[in-house]
């Protein structure tokens, strides 16, 4: 209720605009895109306070070091360790099992720079928990953020993949300089 209260003063203020369709009424996975400032993460506890979604977000793990580190979890993150990055998908997919329900978001680009492509974690975790994806945007064009569409995977990675593209074809981020193309290393064939 509080969180609710918080977000409903801070779209008020804010000089961004919260363009959404509904939230998920099932688990999902959350992507956040494109990522490529710190401001991002203000907007995506926006969009989920004021929706009334709970969330889990990964996050480097110096974020979680020393005084922030609670306050961090609290905000629903969740520690990464970038050397043993693919061991978080197999903790995730877990946790996602037990069914308690949230929106895991996920910046598929990764870091906010320094990549050519988007990382596989987002698809490997939802082909792997069975949960479906919703596209959450944010748009510096049109100064505007929230949530896209919530679809089930195929499996064909290239087509899911075209599909993802389309969506986010005309969002720009906070640097659009930084901006990663949403595509795969590898995008060939089936998974």
């Amino acid at each position: 209720m509080i969180r609710r209260l918080i977000a409903r003063a801070y779209w008020k203020i804010c000089r961004w605009r919260l363009v959404t369709q509904p939230a998920p009424e099932r688990p999902t996975v959350l992507l956040g895109a494109p990522h490529t400032s710190n401001w991002d993460f203000i907007l995506m506890l926006g969009i989920a306070w004021r929706l009334g979604m709970r969330i889990k977000w990964v996050g480097k793990d110096v974020l979680f070091r020393g005084p922030a580190g609670p306050f961090m979890r609290a905000l629903g993150g969740i520690p990464v360790d970038r050397n043993n990055a693919g061991a978080v998908v197999t903790e995730l997919v877990d946790e996602l099992r037990t069914g308690a329900p949230f929106g895991l978001v996920i910046t598929p680009d990764g870091t906010r720079g320094g990549h050519t492509h988007w990382k596989t974690g987002f698809y490997r975790i939802a082909r792997e928990s069975g949960l479906p994806v919703t596209l959450g945007f944010v748009d510096r064009s049109t100064r505007t953020t929230g949530l896209g569409p919530t679809f089930e995977l195929t499996g064909d990675v290239a087509a899911d993949m075209d599909r993802i593209r389309a969506f986010y074809s005309d969002k720009s981020g906070f640097h659009p300089k930084k901006a990663i193309e949403p595509r795969f290393r590898d995008e060939s064939g089936k998974e």
